[in-house]
């Protein structure tokens, strides 16, 4: 089976969206002010579709096939310190737009870091070696915009998460807090 990482589509949305929510949780119903699963993935795609914000398909890549392209088998959201800081904005402003719950959004990365928001793959495609291509994409894409740390926040209790990070060279440098639950701080250094 052959790997492409490609950049994200709009009509992506659906399958992209999916992941997010299954990688983020409880988190999804934070961001979007919302608490039905539906509505939370809804809103979760306008996101996406946007161009302003975190999970926007201007941040994410896809893992397909190079044969079926348009089957998303895992994705990453990634981004530099700085820029999540000036998204992070722009969702405090959409929040409040759709009269939401203003929620403190927590700096999620140092802001001399390449990070890695969300990675997630599909449940039938683990296992195959698609988590480590994603990440190594990564380091590409950190590198070539001038960054020499690449980090990525981990629930305390993702084991196996934790593991391939260790595996392909990052190690835990710090306690993280994003909306009140406790995270791994993990960089690598490239």
């Amino acid at each position: 089976m052959s790997i492409v990482i490609r950049k994200a589509k709009k009509d992506d949305a659906s399958q992209v969206v999916s992941l997010i929510y299954e990688a983020i949780g409880e988190i999804a119903n934070r961001l979007t002010g919302e608490s039905d699963v539906n509505k939370v993935l809804e809103q979760l795609e306008a996101l996406f579709c946007r161009e302003d914000n975190r999970h926007s398909y201007l941040n994410t890549y896809v893992a397909v096939k190079e044969n079926q392209p348009q089957n998303v088998l895992g994705i990453l959201v990634l981004y530099s310190g700085i820029d999540g800081l000036n998204m992070d904005t722009n969702l405090k402003k959409w929040l409040e737009q759709k009269n939401s719950p203003i929620i403190q959004i927590d700096p999620e990365a140092h802001l001399d870091e390449f990070y890695v928001d969300t990675i997630c793959v599909h449940e039938s495609c683990r296992g195959l070696g698609i988590g480590t291509i994603l990440l190594q994409f990564a380091e590409e894409i950190a590198k070539q915009k001038g960054f020499n740390k690449l980090s990525l926040n981990v629930e305390t209790e993702k084991f196996s998460a934790i593991s391939l990070y260790e595996r392909v060279g990052f190690v835990v440098t710090e306690p993280w807090t994003i909306i009140d639950e406790p995270f791994h701080h993990m960089v690598k250094k490239l």
